[in-house]
């Protein structure tokens, strides 16, 4: 079954969220870019909160493809007891060295998932490089929110050929990125591990408006009329 993830940017969200059968809670700061990331106090609030009634995840932000800052910012947000750490895998940068230093951090048993991005054309060996540095999952996202959804920047070929490739790694894999309800059937049926929403389930479809029940409902009676 694919799960559903919800990116939530405050407490007032998460609990919202929490009334609902939203498999995922993921934590950002959709003003602060693809994955701008919260505070780690405020992250420390709704793990709190949560109280392990949802698996959490949390971004580090949209940082550079620097080894130590990297490093520091993933080191950080693990102190707060979040179930999973995401890293966008942005254009430039030191790949190599980021993933060498962060490989430190999966030997100790944390949770780490590496974002791609759809609209950079990420090369599919990058997969097998995550998982012989021990990262848990692997997700696909956009970069760029305006190019429009994962659907539309990425042909269903290349996304189904992810997916296979990260479940024949046996990472976690999720797909993402301004997905919307038309999207959802198609991707289902390529049974990544969960789909991740947040303009979707916002006011007028906009990501950095607040979250709305009746949207939240309606992308989650997509998943249940799915067979």
């Amino acid at each position: 079954m694919t799960g559903m993830l919800a990116s939530v940017n405050s407490l007032e969200e998460t609990r919202l969220i929490l009334k609902t059968k939203v498999d995922i809670i993921d934590l950002k700061q959709p003003e602060q870019g693809a994955l701008g990331a919260l505070s780690i106090a405020t992250v420390k609030e709704i793990v709190r909160e949560v109280n392990q009634q949802k698996p959490v995840s949390a971004t580090v932000g949209d940082l550079p493809m620097q080894a130590e800052l990297i490093y520091d910012a993933v080191s950080a947000m693990i102190e707060t007891g979040v179930d999973y750490v995401k890293i966008g895998f942005f254009p430039g940068g030191d790949w190599q060295s980021t993933l060498s230093r962060l490989s430190e951090i999966n030997q100790q048993g944390h949770k780490l998932i590496a974002v791609l991005f759809a609209d950079t054309d990420p090369d599919i060996n990058t997969i097998k490089l995550l998982q012989q540095v021990g990262f848990h999952g692997v997700m696909l996202d956009t970069m760029n929110k305006a190019n429009g959804s994962l659907s539309e920047v990425m042909n269903s070929v290349k996304i189904s050929e992810f997916v296979h490739q990260a479940k024949s790694a046996q990472l976690l894999c999720g797909l993402a990125g301004s997905l919307k309800q038309q999207d959802i059937a198609g991707l289902l049926d390529m049974k990544a591990d969960y789909l991740g929403f947040r303009g979707a389930l916002c006011e007028k479809n906009i990501r950095t408006s607040k979250l709305d029940t009746n949207s939240i409902n309606s992308i989650l009676a997509c998943f249940n009329k799915h067979p």
